[in-house]
């Protein structure tokens, strides 16, 4: 777990600055390139192997190249060169543990978030990084694994619905809301699994169900880690003024926003539930282990005046009548009894048993 919360940095230390070193795991598939270039009157999709195939920019039309799954530096070199991106961008790009943020550069923004999948096998949160490059008509993103998660928008491209009639900068507006869109799916799926932990803790409080506990406080953390720095980033491109972002599409940015926000209220909610079964959880073997001491403490009640005249009985003084007397046995033992009935019946109508 301590690896995905921090990873081993592949960068040698007193490295150069811009210095590129992939940190991720490098994909196996080939490197394929989609491009997607429209307006309003027309979609064309097409795969390129290398960029050197990509065509000029189309007059009047939006370009979107996307990589899904990163097979190590090279295409990342190959994308500077073309595009003419700073070598520290290349370098954030490869760097997977980056926290989200946003850059701007003379003639582009530099975009970093991250794409947030929940496993249910393992009850796992594993973090994908993206990256974005917006230019004036162009739109670069790459996505660190195979899978394409931006599925969605393409599919809303291809139906020709308003993001076509829009710039570049609706188009990475849409590509983030996307992401947001995805937190509130996995904030469910996190629910569902802590609301069915804590029936378990009511029914049945154990030391797996702690440790499932902890496992999900653990994952609120990966997830904090990502979505409080995105909502720096969205207050960024609201606040500041860009101007690749025309003011209609900060509209649709503040609502991100707002998604932003109330996935972060969710997420605390989340955690303070988990706080609340661990207390919970605490309680109950707190409450078991006063139900043992009270039991263990009764009898020890019952047995110590029982033990006590069994000491006296059992000193070897020669002179003690009740030895000698023939009913001396049945009456000790019917003085016993009646003690340790006594107390039962005591502790019985004080309610301690």
């Amino acid at each position: 777990m301590a690896g995905r919360l921090v990873r081993k940095k592949g960068k040698k230390a007193g490295s150069a600055p811009g210095t590129l070193v992939y940190t991720g795991n490098a994909s196996s598939q080939d490197v394929c390139w989609q491009l997607v270039q429209y307006n309003s009157n027309r979609l064309q999709d097409d795969t390129l192997t290398d960029l050197q195939q990509l065509p000029s920019p189309p007059v009047g039309m939006v370009r979107w190249l996307n990589l899904c799954g990163l097979s190590g530096i090279a295409p990342v070199e190959q994308l500077g060169k073309q595009f003419d991106l700073h070598p520290l961008v290349l370098e954030d790009m490869l760097n997977t543990d980056h926290r989200p943020k946003v850059e701007a550069h003379p003639d582009y923004l530099f975009i970093v978030f991250k794409m947030l999948h929940f496993h249910p096998d393992n009850r796992e949160i594993r973090a994908e990084q993206i990256s974005l490059v917006l230019f004036d008509n162009t739109v670069i993103s790459l996505q660190e694994r195979p899978g394409n998660v931006f599925e969605g928008v393409l599919q809303r491209l291809q139906a020709g619905r308003r993001l076509r009639g829009f710039g570049a900068d609706y188009l990475a507006y849409a590509l983030l809301d996307s992401v947001v869109d995805h937190y509130f799916v996995l904030l469910e799926q996190c629910g569902d699994h802590i609301e069915q932990l804590e029936n378990e803790l009511m029914t049945a409080p154990s030391t797996v169900v702690l440790a499932k506990i902890h496992h999900f406080k653990r994952e609120m953390l990966m997830l904090r880690k990502a979505v409080w720095p995105l909502r720096e980033l969205l207050s960024s491109l609201l606040r500041d003024e860009y101007a690749l972002i025309k003011p209609e599409t900060r509209i649709f940015l503040r609502d991100v926003y707002d998604h932003c926000v109330h996935i972060i209220d969710t997420m605390e909610t989340l955690r303070d539930v988990l706080g609340g079964l661990l207390d919970l959880y605490l309680t109950s073997v707190s409450n078991r282990t006063n139900e043992v001491m009270k039991v263990l403490t009764m009898m020890a009640s019952i047995f110590i005046p029982l033990t006590f005249i069994a000491g006296i009985y059992g000193m070897n003084f020669e002179i003690m009548p009740e030895l000698s007397w023939q009913y001396g046995y049945g009456l000790t033992l019917g003085m016993m009894a009646a003690i340790a009935g006594g107390l039962l019946w005591y502790f019985r109508r004080k309610g301690w048993w």
